[in-house]
């Protein structure tokens, strides 16, 4: 049943989308008006992140001490303060200093909510909200264009923002109640595995039942350990759990390969493939299209597909999107279809990449509780979300500087590369867990026997 908090949850997921884009929408008539370099933009989003990551690392502890609801109703409060904050700057450095409320706020959220939907939601909301997130992206510029086209200043459109967040800060705080609920109807407060009506899908379900006593009891810990795993767990005890170190690496690979398709894929079109600068930005678009549709299309699927063939088949689908990039650069004067024969080359390989990573991210958080244990997902999911933005963070500089001394050629080559670390360590994780799920199946066999 669609319950009200689910729509909140949907909501929070939206909102989560709705300010990642307007920094960059409005930047080029933010930094005249402040009297800054262009170059500035980076100063702001690198502050973001750091105290993204910071609140991300954090959020197990949190989460243990407040609850989901608590953390996420200050959260979104404490994003839509900072935003109000943006829409009333008007200097540089009052921009930078609520980039650092906006950016413990959005990490707190992020990690709150993927570990809260990774328990008692299926596969198919886990893609579903984060179709929502793509859908919030979208809006956000949106609405910043609608402001700057009628005149009004970028702060408008900040405010236009801060007043969204605030109505569903005050949904939040409304619905405290029902995070509760969930958690107690379930058996989750506990820790516990949710495989009733709304398991991660008709296959994995069977599996679930099979592996839920040792989710539930943890047969290799003894009662005073299983006491001590309700504490925050450090991150030295995170990487000893089997997979963990691989899980992390492979969400840190993902996001990196998402984010310089997203941020080098149009410079290679227009310095590679000499495709005109603005219908190269038109088709970057094309991407994240995929990835917004992708997710729809994957949570219909996983009625039926696991998380893991979700994963698998979504970097299949992302490698051949990569493959078509390199003829694409060999069909220079060619026709097809009234358009040139690179151009239909990049539309396809965009549309591919994008339904390819679309079902990765939010399916290697959902098989966390399955993977690891639902006593270990809120520690897990909170570095998985850490690793997301130093992934982001660093390796699509890297290939700026790559870039700058080789060319944007190596753009293909560079995603191949990223893109077979992510699915050995994601193969290395499955081997990792399953080998760990068998050790706590074998029964154990007296000395004296």
């Amino acid at each position: 049943m669609f319950s009200f908090l689910l729509l909140i949850i949907y909501l929070s997921f939206i909102s989560l989308g709705l300010p990642d884009a307007l920094l960059g929408s409005a930047w080029p008539i933010m930094h005249e008006e402040l009297k800054v370099p262009l170059s500035y933009s980076g100063s702001v989003y690198m502050l973001i992140s750091c105290c993204t990551i910071l609140s991300s690392l954090k959020s197990e502890s949190l989460n243990r001490r407040f609850g989901t609801g608590k953390i996420t109703a200050f959260s979104v409060m404490l994003t839509a303060l900072a935003i109000f904050g943006f829409s009333m700057s008007r200097s540089f450095y009052m921009l930078l200093l609520f980039a650092i409320p906006y950016g413990l706020g959005a990490g707190s959220v992020d990690a709150a909510l993927n570990h809260y939907v990774a328990l008692h939601y299926s596969s198919r909301h886990m893609n579903w909200l984060h179709c929502m997130w793509g859908i919030g992206a979208s809006i956000g510029p949106y609405i910043m264009g609608f402001v700057l086209q009628r005149g009004f200043s970028w702060s408008k459109g900040y405010l236009l923002i801060g007043i969204l967040q605030s109505g569903l800060t005050f949904l939040l705080f409304l619905s405290l109640g029902l995070w509760k609920e969930k958690e107690d109807a379930n058996g989750l407060a506990k820790g516990e595995l949710h495989d009733g009506a709304e398991a991660h899908s008709e296959v994995e379900t069977k599996e679930r039942a099979e592996t839920t006593p040792e989710a539930k009891t943890n047969s290799l810990m003894t009662d005073t350990e299983s006491e001590e795993g309700k504490k925050a767990m450090s991150f030295r005890e995170i990487l000893r759990i089997p997979g963990a170190k691989e899980c992390i690496a492979s969400f840190f690979f993902y996001c990196a390969i998402e984010q310089t398709i997203g941020l080098w894929s149009g410079s290679f079109m227009v310095y590679s493939l000499r495709i005109d600068a603005k219908l190269a930005a038109s088709f970057v678009a094309l991407f994240y299209f995929g990835i917004t549709f992708g997710r729809f299309l994957a949570g219909i699927f996983s009625a039926k597909w696991k998380d893991e063939e979700l994963i698998l088949g979504g970097i299949a689908i992302l490698f051949l999107g990569i493959a078509l990039l390199f003829p694409a650069g060999l069909s220079s004067g060619k026709q097809l279809f009234g358009m040139e024969l690179r151009q239909v080359f990049v539309i396809l390989s965009l549309l591919c990449m994008g339904l390819g990573c679309a079902p990765i991210y939010p399916a290697i958080i959902h098989s966390t509780p399955y993977n690891f244990g639902a006593e270990n997902t809120s520690a897990l999911i909170g570095k998985q979300m850490a690793s997301a933005y130093i992934g982001s963070l660093s390796l699509p500089p890297i290939f700026g500087v790559l870039a700058k001394n080789f060319g944007t050629g190596l753009f293909p080559f560079y995603a191949v590369v990223l893109g077979i670390a992510m699915l050995y360590m994601y193969k290395q994780l499955l081997k990792k867990t399953k080998e760990a799920k068998r050790k706590r199946k074998k029964p154990i066999v007296s000395d004296e026997a």
